[in-house]
């Protein structure tokens, strides 16, 4: 994971161009449009700088590589929230960032596929009562947190991957090109035209 830079903010006023310019004091960095103070934030307060500095190269103020030059931040720190403040608006500084939701296998949802799978049902059918993927069921059978029992005479209820059959195809004699399925055991198969 990369590192998080941090702006730099210097403590007296400092010209970034022309009439803009910044300058921290007491813990609050301060913006100046010539003289006049035009807008300030406390000093630790990232989402509020980096919304400030996008405004001001949306508007024409400021241009990328002066926001990164000034405050020493990654360019392309700037360019996302630049991206940021043109699609969400300043509000989107200040959502909470999205989360990975709950897991869809909880210990008792497990618990009533077992149940399910124990009682004979497939891996189709389960996920269809309990209204989650069948994909996501088969990833824990495969993982070994839900077992399903073969019945007889029928074919696996849950297929291998692809790397699994990678690698039995290749401890197979001949790379898994062994003799046709359709070729007699201890006939050899006929080259043709004879």
């Amino acid at each position: 994971m990369a590192q998080l830079l941090l702006p730099i903010f210097p403590d007296a006023v400092t010209p970034v161009k022309e009439l803009l310019s910044v300058g921290k004091q007491d813990g609050q960095v301060v913006y100046f449009h010539g003289v006049l103070p035009v807008f300030s934030h406390a000093e630790d307060d990232l989402a509020t700088f980096r919304m400030i500095t996008a405004q001001f190269i949306a508007q024409g103020h400021l241009r990328v590589v002066d926001v990164s030059r000034a405050f020493g931040v990654p360019a392309l720190s700037v360019k996302r929230a630049l991206k940021r403040y043109r699609q969400e608006g300043p509000k989107g500084f200040y959502v909470p960032p999205r989360r990975r939701g709950p897991a869809v296998l909880t210990a008792e949802v497990l618990k009533q596929a077992q149940a399910l799978l124990d009682d004979g049902q497939t891996v189709p059918s389960v996920a269809a009562e309990l209204g989650i993927k069948s994909d996501t069921l088969s990833k824990a059978v495969r993982a070994g947190r839900l077992h399903v029992a073969a019945a007889k005479g029928t074919c696996a209820l849950v297929a291998s991957t692809k790397s699994e059959r990678s690698a039995l195809d290749s401890t197979a004699p001949m790379g898994g090109w062994g003799q046709p399925t359709w070729a007699k055991p201890g006939v050899a198969a006929s080259g043709g035209g004879g």
